[in-house]
């Protein structure tokens, strides 16, 4: 009975247009409702206790730093760097997209920032040279989605607060897996362009190779820092947005000199719009969470799973697939929301490390993103592609399975997360 009460309000609340947030607080209540017990003093208590999280903190610092480095002429400077290197070769300026969104991925964090971004600088180069347009939009979709799993990410904090994770651990867990996904994407797009006659451009000097790569260094040098800092234990995940933020600013403002003065207002006030939309989200999830444990929903999840228990990799395999479908239907916060505080003591009962669990439920909502007909990235691309949503699926399909093989190897494979994961934790 829980189970269908909690589908139908949360699904009826979403039918009815309601956003996911107070969809969330309609389930919550109608959960009340079936225990006997409405209470909104309960209501507004567990409200302020989920929004109430230092590690929440990490969110509006990261959010700000991408608005800074978006702003500070980072974007353009990475595409660049990778023009230099790689413009020249059959293909190049598709690896240019892939190098471009793995590096944006360990700035931004977000998907639909990033490819609209390298979308932007790169599609209209793409079509002049004769590249088929809807695949290269396919390929900067499908580039998108790795920046949810490499750190920054703000999905991996979401899941880390929501399901009590280490969010260290869960951003030093994404690193490989997000690579993968980058290396997955190389070999797809040298297989499908690789009988292309398209325009190439001039090899250049290691001159203009040089000025390219000190010009870029900032840029790339931001990764690096992030991901080393949480590797020695200089900051945390928190504390590394902080750092985000101030580097940031010091390179667009005073290294680049594209940040004036006068846009730092509207920036905060962007990211601080976003922050809010993120953190009253989360808020409501949380008491969704509580209400979902109070009313033993996980056990009846559990029951219902029971069959593939004593197999770890075939429970993975089965909870991959229903996000699949379920990531379809819904974008990536609703399945992150809702699906978390289900799963994760099933998780924990048939002993499958949550770190490990995390990243590939990011990953697999990450890929929900260039899924139709929900995908937040294909709607996205379309419009900078000024392309159809049927002509863009077309040419997203060998980039798209690519990163499912990918999902599907770290099911059947958990050590190529696991074994990087204590090497980069170790001390």
């Amino acid at each position: 009975m829980t189970v269908v009460v909690f589908t139908a309000s949360l699904l009826g609340a979403m039918a009815l247009g309601m956003p996911i947030a107070f969809a969330l607080l309609v389930c919550a209540v109608a959960l009340m409702l079936m225990q006997g017990n409405v209470d909104t003093t309960i209501l507004s208590q567990k409200l302020i206790e989920g929004a109430d999280s230092f590690p929440l903190l990490a969110i509006p610092f990261f959010m700000l730093a991408g608005e800074l480095m978006n702003a500070g002429g980072i974007s353009k400077r990475i595409v660049t760097f990778a023009l230099a290197f790689v413009g020249h070769v059959r293909g190049g300026l598709g690896f240019v997209a892939i190098f471009a969104s793995v590096v944006m991925a360990a700035i931004s964090g977000s998907a639909a920032a990033d490819a609209a971004a390298i979308g932007a600088l790169l599609i209209p180069m793409m079509r002049k040279a004769g590249y088929d347009v809807p695949r290269s939009a396919g390929l900067i979709a499908a580039g998108g989605v790795i920046a949810p799993v490499i750190p920054p990410s703000i999905g991996l904090i979401v899941f880390g607060v929501i399901a009590n994770v280490s969010i260290g651990k869960l951003f030093l867990a994404g690193i490989v897996p997000g690579l993968m996904m980058g290396l997955s994407l190389v070999v797809a797009w040298a297989w499908v362009a690789r009988r292309d006659k398209v325009a190439m451009l001039p090899r250049q000097g290691w001159s203009l190779r040089l000025r390219a790569g000190v010009d870029g260094i900032w840029a790339l040098l931001m990764p690096l820092g992030i991901i080393g800092g949480m590797k020695f234990g200089i900051f945390t995940p928190t504390e590394a947005g902080v750092a985000a933020c101030v580097y940031a600013f010091v390179i667009g403002a005073f290294v680049y000199r594209e940040l004036p003065l006068r846009q730092l207002y509207p920036i905060l006030v962007q990211a601080a719009k976003s922050t809010s939309v993120v953190v009253f989200l989360i808020a409501t999830a949380l008491i969704s969470a509580w209400l979902i444990t109070m009313s033993e929903l996980p056990g009846q999840v559990s029951a219902m799973l029971s069959p593939f228990m004593h197999n770890k990799i075939l429970l993975m395999f089965v909870i991959m697939a229903i996000v699949v479908v379920v990531g379809t239907a819904l974008d990536f916060a609703p399945t992150l929301m809702i699906l978390t505080p289900v799963l994760m003591p099933v998780i924990k009962q048939a002993g499958i490390d949550p770190v490990y669990f995390g990243v590939l439920f990011i990953m697999n909502n990450a890929i929900g993103l260039i899924t139709p007909p929900v995908g937040i990235v294909l709607n996205v691309m379309c419009g900078v592609a000024n392309i159809s949503m049927n002509d863009l699926m077309k040419g997203l399909w060998p980039f798209l399975w690519a990163e499912l093989i990918v999902l599907f190897l770290l099911v059947l494979f958990p050590d190529l997360v696991m074994v990087p994961l204590a090497w980069l934790t170790s001390r």
